[in-house]
């Protein structure tokens, strides 16, 4: 018993800091003496809860609750009034003491005998220490149902409108699954995620489902408060006969609510939530209205975190995303993504001549590849983005499969580069065009790999034009993409089309054979660090089995170039399955579970990310700040390690007694979308510096400094 004390309090300790207090946990009882609870069914419709109150500790009002049942679906649970308290940590509150008598209010399952209820409560004692919230499960004799009564599944198939009552039986003799009350089916919550914003909860029961674009909130109770657009996670596809194809959402779905505030204390808002859902290839339920109370932390004037990209892409705004794209694609050419590939097309043009418009041929070949990569990846994203997905900048490297291809082809690209092969084939092909020295096709595949190799990185004013695409109309917003990608290839146009700047690149003579076998080392180095990437992702098997098929491929492109003057088909033909067998590997690797992500588990002392931790601190008046990271994102670790992993940043985070916390967005993680897209970016890295008493939080540059870093720091005290 005291095991369990213990770790009740650890688990408090992290929840709900607490001022450092000599407390014995044998001076405390258990949490189910301390607050006794029994049940009885006073009616068929209702059930009286009673806790019985030990001396020297109290209930919170609003912490108690019924979550759930079976053999009877809870509906009001009726609370009477506490005795008004100014909690340390939720502010204005009701408690009890000695007893708590509340009556649960709800429909009876036909045929039921006793009813299992989950009860949720949370109390504290005198003392100074608080439980942390306790579930606890209780089962009651339910009171039989007068003769002649409806039933509640009976009501509950008038109300919706089925002709007759279901009985759990077709009539072919199979057996059906019968509707649930539609409280039960479908359970709603809400909590204040920061003082700017909640976060919703809808839970659909196991077979029951809720429509993405039924679901509307509305303001009933809030003094100044306004809501934002929420931020739908991704849904699910599916097809009913009640509306044909929809978005729909099965499991437990969490929604952030950004608000807008103008005034700043702490006050209680009730919320109403309208939806609407279905039991799957049963009864589709009417519209339903819920609503539920929360208390909003004190915070500062907040206008809504949308409205800037909710304006129409005016023709000065507009302009200004394009300037911005346009630069944030040049400064990508000196990001160390980029780089290798950009050494390969230097090279290239270098070898390719100045006279007769060669170089501006070549130029422009690039540039169609980089114009194409980047349409195609604005296509995809907006695609996406539209069937209900959440997506950002660089998500392409959340897909292990996507990252252990880009390792066999930087690994191919190598090995062309270093003369083990030069065969046009398969992979090899993409390193013989590459490399060649004339030829459209070559210049637009390197336009292509710039793009794909620089999505780890983030330049300055990326962040701003991506943010502007997103919220854009689709036009507009490929012409942001177009701009980016013209920004990127700006260099080479330069090179192409100025005579002056080609004839500062050097003559071609017998050097370039030895640079290009020393660009193959560049290409070796991106193949192993997409290897750790996959490894992050999907843990030490996946290593294996890139390794596997990267052996397997070398020794295809090896043997095929042996065989290329040579006519042995059989030879060939166990060549070519070679290179067949080493693509095996990569369907093991996609089919491989996710591992834990290891960006919040480094040695700096962060605290994982998670709504609620990030709502606790802000209820304590915390200073936090917040990186969102992942490590396929080159921008993120040379932040981490010049700036966010120094002495200074320590210092100064330690000076502000202020909370660093990670978020891990190498896989797919909607939690860290949806903070990532409240917030106004569209990927990582995204630092977020929310200061000491619940004021507006600050987004900091993409490319951080310690300056910048201890600025924000200072200011947010």
């Amino acid at each position: 018993m005291i095991a369990r004390l213990a770790s009740a309090l650890a688990a408090l300790a992290l929840a709900l800091p607490l001022p450092a207090r000599a407390v014995d946990p044998s001076d405390l009882l258990p949490i189910e003496q301390a607050f006794a609870l029994r049940a009885e069914a006073v009616a068929p419709d209702r059930i009286a809860l009673t806790w019985a109150i030990a001396e020297g500790y109290y209930l919170y009002r609003h912490r108690t609750e019924v979550r759930d049942g079976q053999g009877f679906a809870p509906g009001a649970l009726e609370l009477p009034p506490g005795i008004a308290y100014h909690d340390e940590f939720f502010g204005d509150v009701e408690t009890y003491r000695g007893e708590l008598r509340a009556v649960l209010t709800g429909t009876p399952v036909p045929g039921a005998s006793q009813a299992t209820l989950r009860v949720r409560y949370q109390g504290c004692a005198d003392i100074g220490v608080c439980y942390p919230p306790h579930t606890q499960t209780i089962t009651v004799a339910l009171a039989p149902a007068p003769a002649g009564a409806e039933d509640g599944l009976a009501a509950l198939n008038r109300a919706l409108g089925v002709g007759a009552p279901l009985t759990g039986t077709a009539p072919d003799g199979s057996s059906v699954d019968l509707p649930l009350p539609p409280e039960q089916a479908f359970r709603f919550e809400a909590i204040a995620a920061s003082p700017s914003a909640l976060l919703l909860r809808f839970t659909p029961a196991p077979g029951y489902y809720l429509y993405r674009d039924r679901l509307a909130f509305r303001v009933i109770e809030g003094d100044g408060v306004a809501l934002g657009e929420p931020r739908w996670p991704a849904a699910q596809a599916h097809h009913d006969d009640h509306f044909g194809d929809v978005s729909v959402y099965f499991a437990e779905t969490e929604v952030p609510l950004p608000l807008g505030r103008s005034r700043g204390e702490a006050q209680a808002l009730l919320l109403e939530a309208t939806f609407q859902g279905c039991q799957t290839d049963g009864v589709c339920y009417p519209p339903m209205t819920r609503q539920v109370r929360v208390d909003l932390p004190a915070g500062a004037v907040a206008t809504l975190p949308d409205a800037p990209a909710r304006a129409p892409a005016g023709a000065t705004t507009l302009a200004l995303a394009l300037l911005l794209a346009l630069g944030g694609g040049l400064i990508l050419n000196l990001m160390p993504c980029v780089l290798p590939v950009l050494s390969l097309k230097a090279l290239s043009l270098a070898d390719g001549g100045h006279g007769n418009g060669h170089a501006g041929r070549r130029a422009l070949w690039y540039t169609a590849g980089v114009l194409a990569s980047f349409v195609a990846v604005g296509l995809s994203v907006l695609g996406l983005r539209a069937a209900g997905e959440s997506l950002g900048w660089g998500f392409q490297l959340q897909q292990p499969l996507v990252v252990a291809v880009l390792a066999y082809v930087m690994l191919a690209i190598g090995l062309s580069l270093s003369g083990v092969f030069s065969l046009g084939l398969g992979l090899s092909g993409m390193g013989q065009t590459l490399t060649e020295k004339k030829g459209p096709a070559g210049d637009f595949f390197t336009g292509v790999l710039a793009v794909v190799v620089a999505s780890p990185c983030t330049a300055p004013f990326m962040g701003t034009a991506l943010a502007f695409a997103f919220a854009a109309p689709p036009l507009l917003a490929l012409l942001v993409f177009l701009a980016l990608g013209l920004g990127l290839a700006l260099p080479f146009l330069l090179i192409g089309f100025v005579p002056a700047l080609a004839r500062r690149l050097p003559q071609p003579g017998a050097w370039m054979e030895t640079f290009k076998q020393a660009l193959a080392f560049p290409m070796y180095l991106t193949a192993a660090w997409l290897a750790w990437v996959l490894a992050k992702q999907r843990g030490a098997d996946a290593i294996g089995l890139l390794l596997a098929g990267a052996v397997l491929l070398a020794l295809a492109l090896w043997w095929l170039e042996r065989l290329r003057f040579r006519r042995r088909p059989l030879a060939r033909a166990l060549a070519l399955a070679t290179l067949a067998l080493a693509l095996l590997p990569l369907w093991g690797v996609q089919r491989l579970p996710a591992t834990p992500g290891t960006a919040t588990q480094a040695a700096d002392d962060a605290v994982p990310y998670s709504a609620e931790r990030l709502a606790a601190l802000r209820r304590d008046n915390r200073l936090v700040f917040v990186n969102m990271t992942a490590d396929w994102c080159v921008t993120c670790k040379v932040n981490e390690r010049r700036v966010l992993g120094g002495d200074a940043f320590r210092n100064a985070l330690a000076a502000a007694d202020g909370v660093y916390m990670k978020g891990d967005w190498t896989n797919v993680d909607p939690d860290i979308t949806a903070f990532i897209e409240s917030h106004g970016a569209v990927g990582v890295p995204l630092y977020v510096v929310y200061p000491r008493n619940g004021g507006e939080p600050r987004v900091l540059p993409t490319v951080l400094s310690d300056g910048i870093v201890q600025a924000a720091l200072e200011a947010a005290k």
